[in-house]
């Protein structure tokens, strides 16, 4: 098993902002050689790219996609190929929500988010672990929510994209500690990122908002330290959410609805 980031080759998907952002300056900061950073966003990655280079002295590799097509992830796997790079950390990150009643929204909007939160993630695990395997070492890092342990109404496709990413993640987890390779889901809460403003999440929603960089930071301990297959971040998340376990499912919907009440059409 993984004992430290050090001369490891990273990638990071949905890196040009927030926890993504914060994984790569992290991995950085802790001695990695080599980071893969993917977005949709291409100038905010080549920025991020030049900073990382200039701060820690890192090699940084760009590949900007929009992952949610499937033929893309196979082009960064024939990308990380011809560089000659084998991943030794998978984390994907990447992820989309918007935020409304389901039958408002597009049936683009909503098979661009489970070709991202789902599919995506599972394809590229599926196109990186076994170099992983058959190397004995590595690990997949994938990010899910708080939100994946409940069901949010106006927010129906992401809670339920996410719980998709706990169950799996958990599962491969199992399959994998016999083979030294390390599997590991992030459930954050609320996270001051620039995520709700894009899914038109009202900020007065936030309830216990923590910085990315706090958040990656346990995340990161928690990957090389933890014999748990996952882990949610904060006192109060964890403290909701096993709340909602002990609550009768009406209880719990009546609550989310009121705290995710909507009444206008999601914002794209």
């Amino acid at each position: 098993m993984m004992r430290s980031f050090k001369n490891i080759t990273a990638l990071v998907t949905g890196a040009s902002s927030g926890i993504g952002k914060a994984l790569a300056r992290e991995l950085a900061g802790q001695g990695a050689a080599n980071l893969i950073l993917v977005s949709r966003n291409a100038r905010r990655l080549e920025q991020e790219a030049k900073d990382l280079k200039i701060r820690f002295g890192v090699k940084v590799f760009v590949f900007p996609a929009d992952l949610s097509r499937s033929e893309n992830c196979q082009k960064l796997l024939e990308f990380t190929e011809r560089k000659r790079l084998n991943v030794d950390v998978l984390i994907n990150n990447a992820g989309l929500a918007h935020y409304g009643p389901f039958n408002e929204a597009s049936f683009e909007d909503t098979s661009a988010m489970l070709g991202l939160n789902v599919r995506a993630l599972a394809h590229l695990t599926r196109l990186f672990l076994p170099g992983m395997i058959e190397r004995k070492t590595g690990g997949v890092l994938n990010v899910a929510s708080a939100a994946g342990f409940q069901p949010l109404p106006n927010l129906s496709v992401y809670a339920a994209s996410k719980a998709f990413v706990l169950n799996f993640s958990e599962a491969l987890w199992t399959e994998c500690k016999s083979r030294s390779v390390r599997v590991f889901c992030l459930c954050p809460g609320n996270t001051l990122t620039r995520f709700h403003q894009t899914a038109g999440i009202d900020r007065k929603r936030m309830f216990f908002s923590a910085s990315a960089a706090d958040v990656v930071r346990f995340a990161l301990r928690k990957f090389l330290k933890s014999s748990q297959p996952s882990a949610i971040y904060g006192f109060w998340n964890k403290l909701m959410i096993y709340a909602e376990r002990l609550s009768p499912k009406r209880l719990t919907l009546f609550v989310t609805g009121l705290m995710y009440r909507s009444s206008s059409k999601p914002k794209d």
